[in-house]
């Protein structure tokens, strides 16, 4: 059944945890685990108020630290509360129960103190994985830990803990169960001790209890199911059928076989997922719920196992010199940078009609930090707090408000902090429809944001473009408004001035772009393509030149950034710009919030403590020499090799390559940019790309491996020091598929040719993952996560977009809708998926003869022969597919591959071939994206704390569209199309 991956991966990991961590400890994975995951990692039980009786006296809470320990608690040289960044260094339990801090946590990555510990060598450490366990993983220290609930060193309690589950039918008209989407708790029991005063347990503990998976020699309390064919509680086998369909028997033999295969063949069990697991608004307990099925089985860091996605594209090999030409990192730094879902949910004022109460997301044992408020809420505070960057940030411009505080003999930092206190200074985003908020122009390069990726596409229509749409939904009711937003009784219609886009077809984005720029193909334009799929660079080289109007994008942006710079001697000159940067990955800005807890949750600006860096964005003052805009373009910065690069926390000097760029390239003989590298050429791009990028300089790499050596204090330099003086220029990946170098700006090994694999230098060099415990992780403990019931692996149903929105229909629901058009007709509801096309190149290239042959032409919906049945629509024939959000009108598809309940319409088919107007909106008749629309999850929002901190294409919420419902109708035959 569509969207429930996450429960049958649940079921695969209580036969996996049943039968190798609980009924026995298979070596192989106990030891993979102690030292690489944050199994073995103490959690704070917190004391629980229960007010509804399920008898659960604890719930879990934040993790151990050494700021938690008192003194003289550990070994000689151990950290403590008094050591550096004690908050972000767990604690683990040795073989004879003595609280450890191990090496390779957060709180080791930065300062000299810890300079050489950050690296997963566990010393004379030998983990618990369990509290209850007589003896650490490793078999160190044969001194047995007690298990008998005494008093000694050893000693554990077992207790009662709570855990969310989202399973559960609401009772019929029970309306606040409805909204919170089956939410309850189930209550199981862990072996607990106390440590520094506080009970704690190891997050194998509560996993195990999260899975459902009892130990009855410890006796503990709870409601645990009686096997695997026990459908009453999660997560066995049984109970997984009733949400996926697979029968109980083949996910226990899967999950056993799975297992099994990873014992024998050491580590190569994998996951194959595609990008449709990540359309789901839950997308990210699905994938942590595959996760956990390769990490509990030693997979993760292994050639040939583990977790892989075929949307290998988006991984840009030689990125620290394409991240230099990409954000200007050159010339100026930090880049200005902003979430694109959030960005559109806004623009196009989609959270108007959104209404998602975050509360109705939350977790039954939630604290209340999202009481009162929407998912849209979530997204303002985000953004106030830096966790996510926001564009446009402040309802001022951010050039007038360093004028301003010049002016006033202040601090551009302090001015904005002062202002934002008194009131006189808001964040964009709290007021998306006031005008000076509005984005004026857009340039759309090669994508097709009104066609194949704009979720609600008919919101983009009416709120963006101004232009004729046909949304359905209304605006959401007062009681379901953002509170931190300023809500205007009209909503604008037609937000943009001017909408530019380059391409080389004619898409939906273009029929409606005030200018189009022909620009130029892979054929007629040079360029660099590398993925993570393959170890080799390639180049794009033209065959011909770009015919007729038609240019490259590189020169179409040259030719406008010349523009620019003509007509900024007048208007503009040079300008102090203040940029608001959000707290990042792989700096300190990551310790900005410890355990991820908040005491001022939801509260407004004017009444936080705001300091920028840590409770708000940085705030950054740049020069911006618009005149030399275009000089500045065409010609390699001086910062490059003056303050250096940095990729994932690893430091480059390239001065020699800048150097040696100047040579090759030619320098800059006058102007602004005089005496600087060239860059005026398609080709001189491609060559700096590859020089400044360590999978493509060897220099780099090794240069970039040692400096990460002085963290870890282990090997590394060797990977990559065979290759150290290899160079891939432009020329070679001309000539031939260019193999990259193992570099440190990723995670696996080419070295000695073999593949690329994720992790691989984590696993076999014990370079720790960039996490709070520097493992990987199955708990996290973010106030957000928590809040939302998320901190462990947990099944969590698609939307039911009828409790959460009154006007989604049921699946299966035949009864009259009442939309326009429909009255007489047959109808019914089903859920909505938009896959990749089947017959095109990813989504382009659908409106050739040949792909329409094979497609059958035009906008069509695959359907099941019961759903078809039911609305007496026969194969081939025109139906129309209506929701809250838009039209569509298509020909039926009727196939027996259909599951009955769930139509297909495959994404990208644009506009421009056989669509008919609509008999429901009397418009054009839409595309696939006009029955989706763009909600947030708020775990995809939380920032400033360990791996949950923004980095650019790694963190943010996602475009999910697959929870999505729709009615269909059999319409006339008779189509017009004007």
């Amino acid at each position: 059944h569509p969207g429930t991956d996450g429960a049958l991966a649940q079921a695969m990991g209580h036969v996996i945890l049943t039968e190798h961590y609980a009924q026995r400890r298979t070596p192989q994975f106990a030891e993979y685990a102690a030292r690489f995951t944050d199994l073995p990692h103490l959690v704070v039980l917190d004391e629980h108020d229960d007010g509804s009786g399920s008898g659960a006296a604890y719930v879990p809470g934040k993790f151990l630290t050494a700021a938690d320990l008192p003194d003289g608690v550990g070994r000689p040289g151990d950290d403590d509360a008094g050591s550096a960044n004690a908050r972000f260094k767990t604690v683990v339990l040795d073989a004879d129960g003595t609280p450890r801090v191990p090496h390779g946590s957060l709180g080791h990555r930065y300062g000299e103190a810890d300079a050489g510990r950050w690296n997963l060598d566990l010393g004379d450490i030998d983990p618990l994985l369990s509290v209850a366990d007589p003896h650490g993983v490793f078999f160190r220290n044969p001194t047995a830990a007690q298990t008998d609930g005494g008093t000694g060193t050893g000693a554990y309690e077992t207790v009662a803990v709570g855990l969310p589950r989202f399973d559960l039918d609401p009772a019929p008209g029970d309306d606040a169960g409805a909204h919170l989407g089956g939410a309850g708790v189930v209550v199981r029991g862990v072996p607990a001790r106390r440590v520094g005063g506080r009970l704690v347990t190891t997050v194998l503990d509560l996993l195990l209890a999260q899975y459902g998976v009892n130990r009855p020699e410890l006796a503990l309390p709870g409601e645990w199911p009686a096997g695997y064919d026990d459908p009453a509680t999660p997560a066995t086998p049984a109970w997984q059928e009733r949400f996926t369909g697979v029968p109980a028997a083949a996910a226990e033999r899967i999950g056993r076989e799975f297992a099994q295969n990873a014992l024998d063949s050491g580590g190569r069990s994998m996951i194959i997922m595609g990008a449709g697991t990540n359309h789901w608004f839950h997308s990210d307990t699905i994938y942590r719920a595959m996760l956990a099925l390769t990490t509990l089985t030693g997979c993760q860091g292994v050639n040939g196992g583990g977790w892989a996605h075929y949307v290998g594209q988006e991984k840009c090999r030689p990125v620290t010199g394409w991240a230099q030409y990409a954000g200007g990192l050159d010339w100026s730094r930090p880049p200005r940078q902003m979430i694109g879902t959030a960005f559109w949910y806004l623009a196009t004022d989609q959270w108007r009609y959104d209404g998602l109460p975050a509360d109705a997301l939350a977790s039954p044992l939630a604290q209340g930090q999202f009481s009162g408020r929407t998912t849209a809420d979530t997204l303002v505070e985000s953004a106030q707090r830096g966790w996510m960057p926001s564009y446009p940030t402040f309802d001022r411009n951010p050039l007038d408000l360093v004028d301003e505080a010049r002016a006033a003999g202040k601090e551009p930092a302090q001015h904005v902090v002062d202002e934002l206190k008194a009131g006189t200074l808001r964040f964009a985003c709290e007021d998306p429809d006031d005008p000076v908020n509005f984005p004026r122009v857009v340039t759309v390069w090669r994508a097709n944001i009104l066609g194949s990726s704009g979720k609600g596409n008919e919101y983009f229509l009416r709120h963006l473009l101004g232009t004729d749409a046909a949304v359905n939904a209304a605006e959401s009711a007062p009681e379901r408004r953002p509170r931190s937003m300023t809500w205007r009784d009209e909503a604008p219609r037609g937000k943009l001035d001017l909408l530019v886009t380059l391409d080389f077809r004619m898409t939906s984005t273009t029929l409606f772009s005030d200018v189009v720029l022909p620009a130029a193909t892979w054929y007629e334009k040079h360029d660099l393509s590398s993925t993570d799929m393959h170890p080799f660079v390639h180049s794009f080289n033209p065959a011909i030149n770009p015919p007729w109007q038609t240019r490259t994008d590189f020169d179409i942006f040259h030719t406008l950034a010349g523009k620019v710079s003509e007509l900024a001697v007048t208007h503009l000159g040079v300008r102090e710009d203040l940029v608001a940067a959000p707290l990042a990955h792989d700096t300190p800005d990551e310790m900005a919030v410890p355990h991820g807890a908040l005491t001022d949750a939801g509260q407004p600006v004017t009444e936080r403590d705001l300091v920028p860096g840590v409770t708000m964005p940085k705030l950054v003052v740049v020069e911006r020499d618009y005149p030399a805009f275009a000089a500045r373009m065409a010609a390699l910065g001086p910062l490059t090799e003056k303050a250096g690069m940095v990729t994932k926390g690893v430091q480059f000097s390239p001065a020699p390559e800048v150097a040696d760029l100047g040579r090759r390239n030619g320098l800059v003989p006058d102007g602004p940019a005089a005496g600087r590298p060239r860059l005026d050429r398609d080709t001189h791009a491609c060559e700096m790309i590859l020089a400044l990028s360590g999978t493509t300089n060897g220099r780099l790499a090794v240069q970039g491996f040692e400096h990460v050596e002085q963290r870890t204090g282990t090997r590394l330099a060797d990977l990559a020091l065979d290759e150290q003086g290899k160079r891939v220029t432009f020329p070679d990946v001309q000539s031939r598929p260019t193999p990259v170098i193992t570099s440190p700006e990723w995670s696996g090994s080419e070295h000695g040719g073999r593949r690329y694999s994720a992790f691989v230098v984590n696993v076999e060099r014990l370079k720790p993952w960039h996490t709070l415990t520097g493992r990987q992780h199955f708990y996290l403990d973010h106030d957000w996560m928590i809040e939302l019931g998320e901190h462990l692996p947990v099944f969590r149903p698609p939307l039911d977009m009828h409790r959460l929105f009154g006007d989604s229909p049921v699946v299966g629901d035949t009864s009259p809708s009442g939309y326009p058009g429909a009255s007489g007709h047959a109808e019914v509801a089903v859920r909505y998926l938009t896959p990749h096309n089947k017959w095109s190149i990813h989504s382009e290239y659908q409106d050739n003869l040949f792909m329409l042959s094979l497609s059958r032409g035009g906008p069509g919906i695959w359907m099941s022969p019961a759903d078809a049945a039911k609305i007496g629509v026969a194969d081939n024939e025109w139906i129309e597919a209506y929701n809250r959000n838009g039209v569509v009108v298509a020909r039926a598809i009727v196939s027996h591959r259909m599951p009955e309940g769930t139509v297909y319409m495959f994404h990208a088919t644009d506009r421009t071939i056989d669509v008919p107007l609509a008999e429901t909106s009397g418009l054009r008749g839409g595309i696939h994206n006009s029955l989706t629309r763009i909600l947030l999850k708020p775990t995809h929002l939380a920032g400033g704390y360990a791996q949950l901190s923004y980095a650019f294409n790694y963190l943010g919420p996602t475009g999910n569209q697959r929870d999505e419902m729709t009615v269909i109708r059999r319409r006339s035959q008779e189509v017009r199309y004007s």
